[in-house]
Order: C-alpha cells, then sequence, then structure tokens
C-alpha cells in the first residue's frame, strides 16, 4: 500500500505519542524530535492498517516534504502498480476500469462455469467478489482491526506484561479481558492499542438459520 501526504498516521517516541494528523505533519514533529537527540525508538504507523511508514528525513524540512509528496512507502513489499491495459478484450465504448491482471488458478469444472456466465470470466469472478465482499463487511472490519492492533501492539508492547494474553483477547473477541490486560500499559500505547481494536469488538449478526423464531 502506497501513502501519501494526506495519510492518517500516528508516530510514537518509545512510548510515548509524539504526533498524530497527516503525514506531513507527523514527519515535520518526528523530524524535530530526532534532530533533539531522542535516544529512543521512533515508529510511524499508518492510522488505518499500522503498518510502519519508512521517512526519510534527510536535509530541511522542504526537502522532507518534497520526498513525501514524491510518494512515501509503508515498510515491506509494495503492491505491483495498477495496470489500466491489463484488460485486453475492451468491447466498443468500454471504459478502462484500472484492471490488474493476475494468475488464477481454478479446477477445469470452475473455469467451464464461470465462461457460461454472461461476460465471461472475468466479469463473474468480479461480481462474486463484490458479493463476497458486500456478505463479509462485518466480519472484514473486525479482521483487519484485529490485525491492525496487533501489528501495533507487537511492535511497541511486545515487552509489556500482558502482551501474549491480551493479544488471546483481542483475536477472541474479549473486550473486557483486553481492556484489563492493558490497564497497567504505559498511558498513551493503551490508549492507542484500544482505540484501534474498539471494531475488533463489535458484535457480528447471528446468520440466518431455516426455522428459526420470527
Amino acid at each position: 500500500m502506497n501513502t501519501s501526504v494526506s495519510t492518517h498516521c500516528t508516530a510514537f517516541e518509545g512510548s510515548r505519542c509524539i504526533a498524530s494528523g497527516e503525514l506531513k505533519a507527523v514527519a515535520m514533529a518526528v523530524k524535530k524530535v530526532v534532530e533533539q537527540g531522542s535516544t529512543e525508538p521512533v515508529l510511524v504507523f499508518d492510522d488505518d492498517t499500522c503498518v510502519l511508514v519508512e521517512l526519510d528525513l534527510r536535509g530541511t524540512p522542504d526537502d522532507v516534504a518534497r520526498r513525501l509528496a514524491q510518494g512515501p512507502h509503508h515498510g515491506g513489499e509494495q503492491n505491483p502498480p495498477c495496470d489500466a491495459t491489463a484488460d485486453t478484450h475492451r468491447g466498443p465504448g468500454r471504459p478502462r476500469l484500472g484492471v490488474v491482471a493476475r494468475e488464477v488458478t481454478l479446477l477445469p469444472r470452475h473455469w467451464d462455469w464461470l465462461a457460461s456466465q454472461p461476460g465471461g470470466a472475468s466479469v463473474a469472478l468480479r461480481k462474486l467478489v463484490e458479493e463476497a465482499r458486500r456478505a463479509n463487511a462485518g466480519k472484514d472490519r473486525v479482521r483487519q482491526a484485529q490485525e491492525a492492533a496487533y501489528r501495533f501492539m507487537s511492535a511497541i508492547a511486545g515487552h509489556q506484561s500482558g502482551f501474549e494474553e491480551a493479544s488471546k483477547a483481542l483475536f477472541a473477541g474479549d473486550a473486557a479481558r483486553f481492556d484489563e490486560l492493558v490497564e497497567a500499559w504505559p498511558v498513551d500505547v493503551r490508549l492507542h492499542a484500544k482505540k484501534l481494536a474498539i471494531a475488533a469488538f463489535e458484535p457480528q449478526p447471528q446468520p440466518h438459520t431455516e426455522g428459526s423464531a420470527e
């Protein structure tokens, strides 16, 4: 995932939150702290995913801002660029969808079924994906919140008392136990972990079963 200067992030110096907001403003605050000779590790997290954001703080604030405008990156592997020409079978008047070509491995009977669908395999797959996204939106939101909170906790609170148990409570959806276990953590770390975990504890609708009471 790529970031932009408007991406919202949060920066920590050790266990102390030093800035939160758009990436450009956070980067300036981080640069100031680093140049003051901080001996604590300084970490910047994307607020949505808690993936670490790498910053190049060399030079003047203007130098840093210029590099950010050119496209700062998260640590880790980047997604391949979108290929607007990947769909080579566009019909007359068909809009470019910004599709990305990827290899998909299916059994022959799957390909036979897809080929028989209106619009062919690509259209059928897109519809299936969209239907699955809508049907699993709640579960996906919980899973993403769990992953983001765990990413943050692992990076900054892995040495804190109760970390393992708090992680288990997070993935078990036990909000009360989670809050109890993180209570002794440094205040900024505790508050940010709880904020990230809010969606992880959302109640999920129960699936409807045939014959259930109206």
